[in-house]
């Protein structure tokens, strides 16, 4: 018989939260939180576990092989457990609150749960903090969200953030012009999602001289729209490209130390995605900090909106270690009311549960900085203990 599991051992890409880090993700999902709720963002809180067909319909689809499966054993049907919140409120919108008025502004913050990590990030649950935008196809809309979500990395001391903007439906309206349909179109799509060149040349046929340039556009927001302007694109296509540079330029202006960049051939992980779409970087941070993007509600012929969703996970790697509350120890048999007093001017009260000789290195031994003395706290010197 095998031996008993290590009960610390835990399954791959899952870990237990220590203190003090427990402490600071949480006071980083309350600021991140805060800002959308600032521009009038309200919340919204949906279960861990739906039933797998409102799980994965609509812009979930994108998520079911991501997505943990079990039996219902009261209902006797499949459930699901969540994978990506995103599409959560995209049913709630649609359904809760079908008749609040529009545009309507919901956030949302909680864990979620993946079948596998990815290459970069092998964690399987993951902290997500967002904000969806539904039931307006403004161009306002779009800057707004990029806005707000560049406010919330900038709320948490994030520095060198840069958002990278895509177009996921460009290359498929190209596509499609030119008769590119079909495994000759997915074979097209993965070469560009690779970078290709060659690939693309070999495979475009007639629209490779356009895809090869919109490959070449990837990079700064002026260097894009400058090569984009040269091009002879689709109406559906041309009018996306218009979008962008109205984007940008309004982005630039709400956010002008954002460092803005386009890649208008990423399609990885933007599936559901029918406009302009984003991904967050800062700078000395593994992988994204944050994604979003257009997309339509329900199975895709819902409303029309955008969001984004933080990371909180990675952020709380990257951003500058969030100051700790100030500790002070109580000794046993002070009056409740001189800690209740220190807890509303903001001290964090540790109680002692025992009588103690030495209450200056018990204080230092529960990693408080400050003893209580004439009801007053003392910072506990080195020699004290």
């Amino acid at each position: 018989m095998a031996d008993s599991l290590h009960q610390a051992l835990l399954p791959q890409g899952l870990r237990d939260l220590l203190p003090p880090r427990a402490e600071a993700e949480a006071a980083i999902v309350a600021r991140l939180l805060a800002v959308p709720a600032s521009h009038g963002y309200e919340r919204v809180d949906p279960p861990l576990i739906e039933f797998e067909e409102n799980l994965l319909s609509g812009a979930g689809a994108a998520m079911a092989t991501e997505t943990f499966r079990l039996m219902d054993p009261i209902s006797h049907r499949m459930i699901g457990i969540r994978a990506d919140m995103t599409p959560q409120v995209a049913r709630i919108a649609s359904t809760r609150l079908a008749g609040a008025p529009r545009p309507l502004r919901l956030c949302y913050a909680g864990q979620v749960l993946r079948v596998k990590g990815g290459q970069l990030s092998p964690e399987r649950q993951l902290g997500q903090v967002g904000a969806e935008l539904i039931g307006s196809d403004e161009i306002a809309a779009d800057v707004e969200v990029l806005a707000i979500a560049a406010e919330a990395l900038d709320a948490v001391g994030l520095s060198g953030v840069s958002v990278d903007l895509t177009l996921p439906k460009l290359v498929p309206s190209v596509c499609i012009a030119f008769g590119l349909v079909g495994p000759a179109a997915e074979r097209l799509r993965a070469a560009l999602d690779h970078k290709d060149a060659a690939a693309v040349a070999l495979g475009g046929k007639r629209a490779a001289p356009i895809l090869g340039k919109l490959l070449a556009a990837a990079g700064t927001a002026d260097k894009a729209l400058a090569i984009l302007a040269t091009l002879d694109l689709p109406e559906d296509a041309a009018a996306e490209r218009t979008r962008l540079g109205a984007v940008i330029a309004a982005l630039h202006a709400r956010v002008p130390a954002l460092a803005v960049t386009v890649d208008p051939v990423e399609n990885r992980g933007f599936e559901y995605h029918t406009g302009i779409s984003f991904t967050f970087f800062a700078r000395g941070v593994r992988g994204e900090i944050a994604r979003g993007g257009r997309y339509r509600t329900g199975n895709g012929g819902g409303e029309p909106a955008t969001g984004f969703t933080l990371y909180s996970d990675t952020i709380l790697q990257a951003a500058p270690e969030q100051p700790q509350g100030r500790r002070v120890y109580i000794p046993l048999g002070t009056d409740p009311s001189v800690a209740r007093k220190l807890r509303d001017d903001g001290w964090v009260t540790v109680a002692a549960l025992t009588e103690t000789l030495d209450i200056a290195a018990e204080a230092k031994r529960l990693a408080c900085g400050h003893r209580l003395e004439d009801d007053r706290p003392v910072a506990v010197k080195a020699r004290e203990s």
